[in-house]
């Protein structure tokens, strides 16, 4: 069960340098628990043009870390998980259902408020510096994530949210969005992705209530605490919320499947991605799936409630079309996540995988080429070798001009 998901950690926040005029937008802290809330549903993209990019209706100029692709904004504002009757949207649903009716508050209101229409724009401050990631750390690379802009990106996470509604005041809420990063290519591998984001915040009080003799114990050593970071744990309260962690993971992939730090509070955080769920509750193969249009995919999921058990019925599995190409990689930086961009941005979702078959450097002029093996295959049509040709050679001429590479075609 431990592998379901890839991202558990004891979350650590100061609410001590906030303003009290900072406020969330979109956010209405006052009704905490009614509704799922949301950003206006209209949308409009517009690919880069010569020095801006525009999203949701804002400009944003270009600079030299702008790397976000047409391909990659046709995906923004799709809000799958909202979608009724998707696959995406069955799983939020079953987790939302689960957390209202298992975890009330003192009036026996839902403890958890749940956001699933935040805007995927957001600052590298909040998807990085909010949480503590340092500067120069290996996650805020070009190679790995989206950007508009120095200061601007397409959200790799929804923990990109947690500080802003830690600090509008939630001690207890989940958050759901299409987050985005450059990835390999297979077929549990895509750049948009769809994450759920746990956070549970516990008092002093709340986490040692229920403790014999709990009244002698302390959320936090005797240390020092900055602006920005809480003083270390006592062990006994990483414990006690390791231990409540626990359960709330358990008994939520049970529901599923079955039987099968801010100001002085600590708590925990959990990261779902819901095509993995989706993928094993639903045995759906193929993560491109998810964005297919045919209602032969789609209609499988439609149900009378959520809990229906659904099992997904493969379309005609049509064959698939190998090529490879080879090339000989610049003499500057060369990034794997950068030619895979490139051809998913050409291919599009006729791009079931892309392997690395074999790495060479020439013994004499030192240089290194690669050579990949690139699979097409079509989710719902049979491909012929033509189209898959001017595809291919498509790849080939745009490798040459946007990567530097010399080819060996």
């Amino acid at each position: 069960m431990a592998m379901l998901w890839k991202f558990m950690r004891v979350a650590k926040y100061s609410k001590t340098a906030l303003s009290s005029k900072v406020k969330v937008r979109g956010i209405p802290t006052h009704s905490r628990h009614s509704s799922s809330k949301s950003i206006p549903s209209d949308f409009s993209a517009s690919a880069p043009c010569s020095n801006t990019v525009e999203l949701f209706g804002k400009s944003y100029p270009l600079d030299d870390y702008s790397n976000v692709t047409e391909k990659i904004l046709s995906k923004v504002g799709k809000n799958l998980h909202n979608r009724k009757h998707h696959p995406l949207w069955l799983i939020k649903e079953q987790v939302k259902e689960h957390f209202y009716k298992h975890y009330l508050g003192r009036h026996g209101t839902p403890l958890f408020s749940v956001y699933d229409g935040l805007s995927p724009v957001v600052t590298v401050q909040q998807n990085f510096d909010s949480l503590l990631i340092p500067p120069n750390h290996a996650s805020r690379r070009k190679e790995d994530n989206y950007y508009l802009n120095r200061d601007h990106m397409l959200r790799a996470h929804t923990s990109a949210h947690q500080w802003d509604l830690i600090h509008s005041g939630l001690d207890a809420f989940l958050a759901v969005g299409d987050v985005y990063r450059r990835d390999t290519i297979d077929s549990t591998h895509y750049p948009v992705f769809h994450q759920m984001e746990g956070v549970r915040l516990f008092s002093c009080h709340e986490l040692f209530s229920s403790v014999k003799d709990g009244e002698g114990l302390q959320l936090f050593e005797q240390g020092h605490r900055t602006v920005h970071k809480q003083e270390c744990h006592t062990m006994e309260a990483v414990r006690l919320v390791e231990f409540n962690l626990k359960q709330v993971l358990t008994k939520l992939m049970t529901h599923i499947f079955g039987d099968a730090g801010a100001q002085d509070k600590i708590g925990w955080a959990f990261g779902l991605g819901l095509e993995r769920l989706a993928m094993i509750l639903y045995d759906i193969p193929d993560i491109r799936l998810f964005w297919s249009e045919d209602e032969r995919f789609l209609k499988q999921f439609i149900g009378p409630h959520i809990w229906q058990k659904v099992k997904f019925q493969p379309l005609s599995r049509y064959p698939p079309l190998i090529n490879d190409i080879s090339f000989w990689l610049p003499s500057e930086t060369y990034s794997q996540n950068d030619f895979y961009d490139l051809v998913r941005t050409i291919g599009g979702d006729l791009i079931e995988k892309v392997v690395l078959l074999d790495e060479f450097a020439h013994p004499k002029t030192k240089k290194v080429s690669h050579c990949y093996r690139i699979i097409y295959r079509h989710p719902e049509r049979t491909l012929t070798q033509d189209e898959v040709h001017r595809i291919h050679q498509a790849i080939e001429e745009s490798a040459v001009r946007e990567l530097g590479v010399e080819g060996r075609f």
